[in-house]
């Protein structure tokens, strides 16, 4: 480091020199809940057990911390919700959307006013111009606009405001990445501390019956009625008067505070709606059963008065008198169950399973939570509110108002279990228990975490404990009805007792009433009781004796009694309980005792050392019992003399159990063992000595102790959890204390180390214990991190001599002395003898010997060798749980150099050579282990992930402790090893980025690095001098140093070694292909991000100059970022809205809408700088693997974040020196930026489908569900869903959490955010668009300034600019929009010639942007706007001194915004056009010019489009009515043909919103003729089309297009046709599309026609691509044709009359309607009438129901009258010979027919002799299809027919129907069948026979009919004969079921054959005889026979 600068060792110091030590040991106190730690009574000599067990207890954590970690807050910014104050630093950026979204008033309600239309036609558009610009206010002008500044100047002005008020760290504002890949984050595990279920407070108010005399005992406690299980201890409460208890004051010699508490704390672990609260009322003992006792207080109440005061009174001396003689007995009395079910709410149980799990040693290490904390499965769990416990459980007051009275043969807890069941079922219990009134009144709620004044079940007071209290509250214990696992942390030793069933039946006649005085005593005199009984309500705190209560005349009672003891800490042989029997005589007789002593027994409380617990059955002895009774157990006591006299013969007649609840005696058999024999070697001991029921003798003992290690893992789960801490302290204890065992060393550290290995594998394959997110068990992690410590070396205590005293062990403690005297002591214990600690210096040989054998081992290199020499199952397990040994590796070795002192000296000495070597193989082996997984089935993968997180925790460790370069040689090593054994790419990457990603999240991170090595400071030249660097003859290898800074290369990797990997690794990513790739890049994309962005919020990097240096070590990812350039999303297609102009997001559903990009991609527009997507020529054509958004994001945040830290002149220098083709690619990057960090908005909260939220709550609920069943890490990860943790590999990979994939997390989030924070995110999300589009800014301005020297600026130029319009694209906020604004002002003037030559796309694109935010609604943005669109102009009018080209594109922009944009605001754009007009104004050195001229006149046409748009706007509900007026603003643009064109198109949008697709497809016709017409004039090839004509095979109307031509103006003029669309490849494009529109529609023969146009040009440019595809799409179109021929659907034509002046323009106008292909007329009847009816009121409107002439004279004048007819193509017959198929009845249509009947007498319909019928031919206009829907009337022809005429016509019709049905292909019978019943069934009233009856019945009278008559009889003929082809059809199609019906239709086709047959064959002889010539009538109806319709379109009849 000695050629650093004094800046760069600055920098490096500052961020945390490597000198300093990383670790930091660290004493913690044990948090304490009592105000003085539980502790065994003072002043007894605890067994060496106790001992440990109270010191384990009792002593600090000892917690390894990381220095310069800093607060956890810190490395939290990003993580954790201390961003929270975050956004209050930030400013509020104002977007125009949002503020749009406010101001929008709601549309007022009420009609409408309809607008009418004045015709503009014919007058040009300029003078459409309603009022004068110059009546508006200018906006405010910018102050230094037209002033002459220098290029230079202006640009520094710009990038210095550009420079202030800019964020600082740019990860604070982007949103934190999904902590699913942070595996970096290693959880801290739980504290361990006392386990508490969930609390509930219950406190007793009042207890009261009907009478009160007497005072009454409560006790309550928990019941679990499923499990059959009393699940609390007892609770004892006095609620008497004080009256009542003066009563008992005699038996009362003191009241302990402790034992008035009236409230209590359970403790439920497992919740259940089976738990009960059970109270038991016992009263003093009185003579009579319990049925007597309680007699008074069912018949007699206090309210009744008079006699029942007296009886009151009496009752009350009565129990004065027993209270005094037996008040320290009690009886009896009566209880009551309280269901607790409401409380654990049944709803919240459902998932019982995995609640239990949530709550106990799962929820690690027994955090504290209250239910409802535990059942929050999610943090947003279903967003139903749960009923957990303390949700919405306010505390509820209970009354119980009946209590069940005691039965006395039915006491114990069997039968109260019965009861219980009987009272769950029917919620009363049998008739015959009878129930006492009264009240009880008690408050349940849940406890809240800190109680003031509460004492735990020994009576410890709990902090906060006030002094002055009188009531206490008490916790009491509970007796989990399952095992909880969580290690015992307190002392506590607590006995219970409960006495259960004596038979005395055969017993003598004095036991009657028998009590049991039961004491726990230390010896055998009376005396000897121990006051260690807690005593119950208003007494004492503790009793040397209890009684149990009395059933009064029963000789074999069942006692419900529980003594609860507090076991002394050491316990004898003498201990033992004591039961002493009495009967009791209630009466009183003289000079009689109250107690007759029945007899004894006793239990002693050790047997064999143990503590004796369970199920006991004892004798009882009648009289005195003998000395040392309490030696033996009662069953088994010797015989003595005199002999014990027993009751029974010495049989079992008392049964009682005892539990104990004990943090000291194990209770298992495994431990028991294991612990004292270790502490036989601890301490001096006799040999031999006693394990439970064996002796073990010296020799034996190495073997026993042996046996005993590797039987602890048979031990039950629970003990060994409970007692965990303490056996890993003596197993680690045994591994590295040496031992001399009857005078041989022992070894045992290899049975100690196989030992903690099985420990650690039974305890991480147990389903009932949690894992974190890495899978490792949270109760071996927080024993490593709290309470692990280096194992004291016990110095042997002397062999000779008394033992030294050693100080008391409780209070010495290794934590309690300094740190220094910890170390020098154990300094000291290592020189020391091993016989005589007194004889330091000194040593005689022998004992040199044993100082040699006996010199303890380092734990750590222990533990390292161990894990090396390992074999079989046992390495399988120590690698597969790798963490566990690799964080005691750590946690030893940090205490090893905090002991040592050895800080000062070199990392590389402090460890012996072999420790490190064994290192080595370790890290070799896990990784030849994860290796060796990866290659076998899937099943392992997830094994294999924890194993390689573990090791880059191991040696990120070690990196703090260890020399680095020794690490780092690991690291190397485990890449290479790696990758020689993994052939799957994905899965080899994917691996060592979490690798990687771990040893990078290293706080050390930046100087292991050596960040500060960064090329730009090392000396490039000997001298190091700045000023030889720049001199010219290195600068071409400085040129090329910079370079290579932002690439990846060898030196780089050599000198950044971490990163360099990291890199590497992420290149592989983005470069590999495979399966899963896209997760692998995810992670290597996250890996880098999560990096930055902890640089980025680190406070020791808050200096600039630290970023600068950071950047540089980054440079090499925009390398890396540019060649993945291919890979990153496209947004173009992501976001809908890319064009902001086309609208929301339907029109793009629509069958593509016009998007100009399409068009030109289509054309294959040879410069494609507008297209979407991004055409990369520059790029190889390569298969690659996208990534998604959300990684495209995160490198692209990363890639802004270096270019925004980056030295800016290194930045600049590089972009000098790179190639054209890189320098487009950093354009393309950035233009992805621009959209990748788009403003979205507010997210909306109630946008939110209700279904969708159903759905997702469904689903959500699913996969909930399927986790809480999984098992290990993942099923715990959701159950205790700490924040940020979910990694959950096994979920299949697209359902994972994240938000944009499962909608259901997002309709949630959505809904579950308040307004406050979505306001903060919006203001967050506001400030990184702006600040990463400033960004993308800054980068432009440095490409503008390196390339300023360039050659290239020309196409750099075209890239720059199609950045910065697209961002203007975007929704920018008004801070990015004026910097925006002000580049763009620079480039104009610095490049301004360039702009207006060769960028024409770009100019365009650039005018359509500015005119948009001319009409912003924001002031800064317009008055922006203004000024860049003035200078725009100004400048091309200084280029070209006529900016006809400017102008020309200005006012198309403008014309297609108004078409398009649908939150246009007029008014605005006028005001920013005033604007432009004072600039113009204003400017002097113009006013020369005929500039101001030109602008005005410019502005004038703007402002008449303007007009135009505004007459759009009141059409807008319109939509026929739009579509006229944009017709006709098209039309009046003949004469400027970019504009029609424009409008052309806005048209054909329009249509394709409604789904309108052929007249769409007509507007781009139209559009494409009018090119063509252009184009022919300005070269003349053969290929092209001539003009317009060439079109009229696809419509007729588009010779509209040629209307004007040379004489309107010349093609060269500049400025005009110059649009992208005037050129060849424009033309293709709009054909092509037309083309789309047209299949799109189904009109598949004119898509033949379109191509017909198309494929010359493609021929003649040689596009054979193009022409492939284009043949394919014919034959789609022919495919179709073929297909569905007769299935397709044209439209439906109407006539619509308007009649009434209320229509304005329109009165008496008609019009034809073409409507959507099966449009009924109600329905165009009803949308007419609606919409009309909403303009001018629906009273005003009504539709003429019938199609006769309107008789304008008849209607009411305040009406509007509509008028609506089907109608139907009319084609003369001449013309049925050229339109043969479908779709040619159907095309190009002008002449349409409907038909009214009526008679003479004015009725529409009459008898056939009188009907007539009108037929009415209209003409329209132009031919359907047109660009318009709607087209009107210009001619109308009527013809009448006379009644004959109409018979004549209705028969032709029939005989075509029965023609076509017969010859249908396929036959189908149906249609056949109903057409002939039709005509020959015989019921068919005016059918053909009558017919014929009127007409033919005889030859007409006048010989004009003659003809009809002829005619009509020819009809008949024809018919007849059809029919009888139509009935021989039928016959060969009927089934056999049809016979009969065939036989009908027979027979009546023959009656009609004969009933015709005279009137058909009778001919008017006149006809066939000429006599005379007949002069024809002007009316020659023969001519008129061609009224001859569509054949298959029948008459739908008005």
């Amino acid at each position: 480091m000695s050629h650093l600068n004094s800046l760069d060792v600055q920098l490096a110091q500052e961020l945390g020199d490597f000198t300093d030590d990383d670790l930091d040991v660290v004493f913690t106190p044990k948090e304490c809940r009592t105000l003085q730690p539980s502790l065994p009574e003072e002043g007894v000599e605890l067994d060496p057990h106790v001992r440990d067990c109270v010191q384990t207890y009792i002593r600090e954590w000892l917690i390894v911390n990381r220095k310069n970690q800093g607060s956890p807050e810190i490395c939290g910014f990003k993580k954790t919700g201390s961003r929270k104050d975050f956004h209050k630093t930030l400013p509020k950026q104002t977007f125009e959307s949002e503020t749009l979204e406010c101001s929008e008033p709601a549309a007022q309600a009420g009609p409408r006013h309809l607008n009418v239309l004045c015709d503009v036609s014919g007058k040009g558009p300029v003078t459409a111009c309603d009022f004068d610009l110059r009546s508006l206010q200018p906006d405010k002008r910018l102050e230094n606009l037209l002033q002459q500044v220098s290029a230079e100047d202006f640009e520094k002005q710009n990038e210095e405001a550009r420079r202030t008020n800019r964020q600082a760290e740019l990860f604070a504002l982007y949103p934190s990445v999904d902590e699913e890949d942070a595996v970096e984050i290693r959880p801290v595990p739980e504290c361990p501390k006392e386990h508490l279920g969930n609390r509930i407070l219950v406190k007793l108010l009042t207890l009261k019956f009907e009478i009160e005399i007497e005072p009454l005992f409560a006790s309550i406690a928990l019941y679990d009625v499923k499990e059959r299980k009393k699940i609390s201890e007892n609770f004892h409460c006095d609620l008497n008067s004080d009256q009542l208890k003066g009563f008992l004051r005699a038996h009362t010699p003191t009241v302990a505070a402790s034992s008035q508490a009236r409230s209590a704390v359970f403790s439920v672990t497992y919740p259940s709606s089976d738990i009960y609260l059970v109270v038991k009322i016992e009263k003093v003992l009185q003579q009579g059963e319990i049925g007597d006792c309680a007699e008074p207080y069912l018949v007699i109440k206090e309210s009744d008065g008079g006699k029942s005061k007296e009886k009151i009174e009496k009752l009350k001396l009565q129990a004065e008198s027993f209270c005094q003689r037996l008040g320290k007995y009690r009886m009896p009395f009566a209880w009551a169950p309280i269901s607790l079910s409401s409380f654990f709410n049944v709803s919240t149980l459902e998932r019982e399973v995995t609640d239990v799990d949530s709550v106990v040693g799962r929820s690690s290490v027994g955090e504290r939570r209250t239910l409802a904390q535990s059942r929050r499965l999610s943090e947003r769990a279903l967003s139903l509110e749960e009923n957990g416990v303390g949700s919405n459980f306010k505390t509820s007051t209970l009354s119980v108002s009946s209590f069940f009275k005691q039965e006395g043969d039915r006491l114990s807890d069997e039968d109260l279990f019965k009861f219980l069941a009987d009272y769950k079922r029917s919620s009363s219990l049998q008739r015959r228990v009878k129930s006492i009134p009264g009240l009880l009144r008690l408050e349940i709620s849940t406890a809240p975490e800190i109680i003031n004044c509460c004492l735990t079940p020994e009576m410890l007071p709990v902090k906060p404990f006030p002094e002055n209290r009188t009531r206490p509250h008490k916790e009491i214990l509970e007796f989990p009805t399952r095992e909880v696992y969580v290690p015992h942390t307190v002392y506590r030793n607590l006995l219970y007792v409960y006495p259960q069933r004596l038979n005395f039946v055969n017993k003598l006649a004095s036991a009657r009433n028998i009590t049991i005085k039961i004491q726990f005593m230390c010896g055998e005199d009376a005396s000897s009781a121990m006051p260690v009984i807690f005593g119950k309500s208003s007494g004492p705190e503790f009793l040397q004796e209890v009684y149990t209560a009395v059933t009064y005349h029963n000789k074999s009672p069942d006692f419900y009694e529980e003594v609860k003891i507090k076991l002394p800490a050491k316990l004898t042989v003498n201990h033992h309980l004591l039961f002493t029997f009495y009967h009791i005589s209630c009466q009183q007789k003289q000079g009689a005792s109250v107690e007759t002593l029945l007899g004894y027994s006793w239990l002693p409380i050790l047997l064999n050392e143990r503590l004796q617990t369970g199920s006991y059955c004892l004798p009882v002895a009648l009289e005195k019992l003998p000395p040392n009774y309490s030696m033996h157990s009662a069953e088994k006591v010797p015989l003595q003399n005199p002999p014990i006299k027993w009751a029974e013969g010495h049989k079992g007649v008392f049964n009682i159990e005892v539990q104990a609840v004990s943090s000291v005696h194990t209770q298992d058999n495994h431990l028991e063992k294991f612990f004292t024999l270790c502490h036989s070697l601890e301490s001096q001991v006799t040999f031999p000595i006693r394990v439970l029921d064996q002796k073990i003798s010296e020799m034996a003992l190495e073997h026993e102790l042996k046996l005993s290690i590797i039987c602890l893992n048979s031990s039950r789960l629970e003990p060994l959890v409970l007692f965990l801490h303490l056996v890993l302290d003596k197993l680690f204890q045994l591994s590295v204390q040496p031992m001399v065992i009857a005078g041989q060393t022992a070894n045992f550290s290899q049975f100690a180390f196989e030992s903690v290995v099985a420990i650690a594998n039974s305890l991480h394959n147990s389903k009932d214990l949690s894992k974190d997110q890495h899978g490792r068990n949270c109760l071996l992690a927080s024993y490593v991190h709290y309470v692990f410590r280096l194992p004291e070396l016990q110095r042997d205590v002397p062999k000779s001599g008394a033992p030294t005293a050693l100080p008391d062990p409780r209070y010495h403690t290794y934590g309690r002395t300094s740190a220094a005297a910890v170390s020098s002591k154990l300094l000291q214990a290592r020189v020391m003898s091993s016989s005589n600690p007194d004889l330091a210096g000194t040593h005689s040989a022998a004992d040199e010997e044993v100082k040699n054998i006996m010199s303890s081992k380092h734990f750590h290199e222990e533990l390292a060798l161990q894990m090396v020499v390992s074999t079989g199952m046992v390495r399988e397990t120590v690698f597969k749980y790798a963490w566990f040994f690799f964080e005691l590796l750590v946690k030893s070795m940090a205490q090893h150099v905090h002991n040592m002192d050895k800080r000062d000296s070199f990392r590389r000495t402090r460890f012996s050579d072999r420790f490190m070597d064994d290192i080595t193989t370790i890290v070799n082996v896990v990784t030849s282990e994860i290796a060796a997984l990866l290659v076998k089935p899937q099943k392992e993968n997830e094994q294999a992930e924890k194993m390689n997180i573990s090791l880059a925790f191991f040696l990120y460790d070690l990196l703090s402790l260890m020399d680095r370069g020794f690490v780092f040689n690991l690291i190397r090593h485990y890449c290479n090893q790696l990758s020689a054994k993994l052939n799957n790419l994905p899965t080899l990457i994917s691996m060592r980025l979490e690798f990687l990603r771990i040893l990078c999240s290293h706080e050390h991170y930046l100087n292991l690095n050596l960040f500060f090595m960064n090329a730009d400071t090392a000396p490039t030249s000997p001298c190091p001098s700045i000023s030889s660097q720049n001199s010219s003859s290195c600068s071409s290898f400085q040129d090329q140093k910079i370079a290579s800074m932002f690439d990846l290369t060898s030196e780089y990797r050599q000198q950044h070694f971490l990163t360099g990997l990291l890199f590497t690794e992420l290149a592989a990513a983005l470069d590999a292909e495979g399966e899963g790739i896209s997760k692998v890049q995810r992670k290597a994309v996250s890996a880098i991000h999560s990096l930055l962005s902890s640089h980025d919020l680190d406070p020791r990097c808050v200096k600039p100059e630290v970023k600068v240096k950071i950047a540089a070590l980054y440079l090499p990812l925009v390398g890396i970022i540019l060649d993945a350039l291919p890979q990153l999303c496209d947004f173009t297609v992501v976001d809908t809205r890319r064009y902001r102009t086309s609208g929301s997001d339907e029109e793009q559903e629509g069958a593509g809408a016009i998007n100009q990009n399409v068009a030109l991609a289509i054309a294959g527009n040879h410069f494609n700088l507008k297209t979407s997507g991004i055409v990369l020529s520059s790029l190889p054509y390569k298969q690659y693997n996208m990534l998604n958004a959300d990684t495209t994001r995160n490198l692209m945040i990363c890639f802004l974040w270096i270019m925004k830290n980056a030295d800016q002149s290194l930045i600049r220098k590089w972009i000098a020196d790179l190639p054209s083709m890189q320098l487009n690619r950093i354009l393309d990057l950035l233009f992805i930026c621009v959209l990748c960090f788009e403003y979205k908005g507010k997210q909306n909260s109630d946008k939110v489908s209700t279904q969708v939220l159903q759905k997702s709550r469904d689903v959500k609920a699913r996969l909930e569900e399927a986790l809480l069943r999984g098992e290990g890490a993942r099923g715990e990860m959701m159950r205790r869903r700490a924040p940020g943790n979910d990694r959950f590999p096994g979920l299949n990979e697209n359902l994972r959490w994240k938000k944009e994939q499962t909608h259901w997390r997002q309709a949630n989030e959505k809904l579950d955010k308040t307004k406050a924070e979505l306001d903060q995110e919006a203001l967050i999300s506001g400030n990184l668009a702006t600040e990463a589009h400033l960004i993308i800014l800054d980068m432009q301005e440095n490409i503008i300034q390196a390339s300023s020297a360039l050659d290239c600026k020309d196409s750099l130029l075209g890239g720059v600019l199609r950045v910065l319009v697209n961002s203007l694209n975007c929704d920018q906020s008004t801070t990015y929009l004026t910097h925006c604004f002000a580049t763009l002002r620079a480039l104009i003037a610095k490049f301004g010639d360039l702009l207006f030559e060769e960028e024409v796309e770009q100019c365009f694109d650039l005018c359509h942007q500015v005119l948009h935010h001319c009409s912003s609604s924001m002031d800064v943005t317009r008055s922006q706007a203004c000024a860049t669109l003035y200078l725009l102009m100004r400048f091309s009018f200084g280029a070209t001194s006529n900016f006809a080209r400017v102008k020309m594109q200005v006012t198309m922009s403008l014309a297609s915004l108004v078409g398009r944009a649908p939150d246009f605001n007029e008014e605005h754009l006028r005001r920013s056009l005033r604007t432009i007009l004072a600039y113009s104004e204003e400017d002097t050195a113009m006013q020369m010019t005929p500039f101001p001229t030109q602008v005005e006149e410019l502005l004038c046409n703007l402002n008449s489009i303007l007009y135009d748009t505004v007459k759009m706007r009141e059409f807008q509900e319109d939509p026929e009515m739009l579509m006229d007026l944009m017709y006709r603003i098209a039309k009046s643009y003949q004469a400027s043909p970019d504009l029609r064109l424009t409008w052309l198109q806005n048209m054909a949008e329009k249509h394709t919103k409604k789904k309108c697709y052929t007249e769409a497809a007509m507007c781009l016709v139209h559009a494409a003729a009018l090119v063509a017409e252009y184009l022919s004039m300005l070269e003349d090839h053969s290929y092209l089309p001539v003009g317009s004509v060439s079109f009229q095979n696809i419509s007729s109307n588009v010779l509209e297009e040629s209307v004007i031509s040379d004489d309107t103006l010349s093609p060269d003029e500049d400025g005009v046709c110059a649009g992208q669309y005037f050129t060849e490849s424009g033309l293709v494009g709009l054909l092509e599309q037309a083309a789309e529109l047209f299949s799109t529609g189904g009109l598949y023969e004119t898509v033949n026609e379109v191509y017909k146009l198309v494929i010359p040009i493609l021929e003649a440019h040689r596009e054979f691509r193009k022409l492939t595809l284009t043949h394919s799409k014919l034959q789609r179109a022919f495919d179709s044709i073929v297909n569905k021929d007769h299935k397709r659907m044209f439209g439906t034509y109407f006539r619509v009359g308007f009649f009434g002046s209320k229509f304005g323009d329109l009165d008496e106008q008609e019009f034809v309607y073409k409507e959507p292909a099966i449009t009924k007329l109600p329905e165009i009847s009803h949308r007419l009438e609606a919409f009309y009816g909403q303009c001018f009121g629906a009273e005003f409107v009504e539709v003429i129901k019938d199609s006769t002439p309107v008789d304008k004279t008849k209607l009411d004048p305040n009406k509007a009258y509509i008028q609506i007819t089907f109608v139907e193509p009319y084609f003369d017959e001449y013309e049925m010979k050229d339109r043969v198929t479908y779709f040619e009845k159907n095309f190009n249509l002008r002449r349409f027919m409907y038909t009214t009947p009526f008679t003479l007498e004015g009725r529409p319909r009459g008898e056939l002799h009188e009907q007539y019928r009108r037929n009415t031919v209209l003409t329209t206009m132009h031919a359907f299809p047109y660009i318009k829907t709607r087209i009107s009337v210009i001619q109308k022809e009527e013809f009448v027919l006379t009644p004959i005429e109409v018979a004549i016509e209705d028969m032709k019709k029939k005989t075509l129907q029965l023609a076509v049905a017969i010859n249908q292909e396929p036959p189908d019978a149906k249609m056949l069948q109903m057409v002939l019943q039709g005509s020959v069934g015989a019921t068919v009233n005016q059918g053909p026979l009558e017919v014929a009856q009127v007409f033919l019945a005889e030859i007409p009278a006048d010989p004009k009919l003659y003809r009809h008559h002829n005619k009509l009889r020819l009809c008949f003929k024809e018919f007849i004969m059809r029919c009888g082809e139509a009935v021989e059809k039928n016959k060969r199609l009927i089934t056999a079921d049809q016979r009969e019906y065939q036989q009908e239709l027979k027979k009546n086709y023959s009656k009609l054959k004969e009933n015709l047959r005279p009137m058909i064959e009778r001919k008017i002889p006149e006809l066939y005889k000429p006599i005379f010539r007949i002069e024809s009538q002007k009316r020659d109806s023969f001519h008129r026979s061609s009224f001859r319709k569509c054949e298959t379109q029948l008459s739908q009849g008005s």
